[in-house]
Formats: structure tokens, sequence, C-alpha cells
């Protein structure tokens, strides 16, 4: 595994109930700053196997990046278990709920 790869899995994995992280601010803490689109595939391909709280990892906007409803609606959903509250316009805001 790479080393940048295993960053970002300990980074997504010290993420701590309540809190979302953005996926460049992943990126950034995991050495490299403009690899936000490789923290999605890190997600997508790694989330099962590394059982890493995928839910709390957003855009830089503080949106739910999933496309997919049923998908989006499940983080929603488990953002919401941990307390995590979606604004208007299914915005987080990251000043609260921002690591």
């Amino acid at each position: 595994m790479q080393p940048f790869t295993e960053a970002v899995i300990e980074q997504i994995k010290s993420i701590p109930p309540g809190k979302v992280m953005t996926y460049g601010g992943v990126a950034a803490a995991a050495g490299s700053p403009r690899a936000a689109r490789q923290v999605v595939r890190i997600l997508h391909s790694m989330s099962a196997k590394y059982e890493l709280p995928w839910h709390r990892v957003v855009n830089a906007k503080g949106e739910i990046a999933l496309r997919v409803d049923e998908s989006r609606f499940l983080q929603q959903s488990l953002l919401e278990d941990e307390g995590v509250e979606i604004g208007i316009g299914g915005r987080i805001d990251l000043t609260i709920y921002g690591v």
C-alpha cells in the first residue's frame, strides 16, 4: 500500500463521531493537499475493507457529494444519528461540525 493511501485511511479513521472532514481536508492532512479526488477513490475502494467511517467525509461546501439517492440518504442518516445537523440546502456547517 502506498504511504499516501495509508495516511488517508488513518486520517479518515481518526474523524470522531459527530464531526466531518472535507475530501480536501483529508488529502491535506495526509500530506497531499491537491489529492481530494484520490481520497474519493480510496473511500470508494477501501471503506468496507478497512471499516472506514466514510459517511464523515463531505465536499468542500459541507455537502454530501453522493448523487445516488439511496447512498445519499444513508450518509445523511448516519450523520444525523451522530448529531450532525444538515442545514437548509443540505449543507453541514463546517465551523461547527468540521474537524
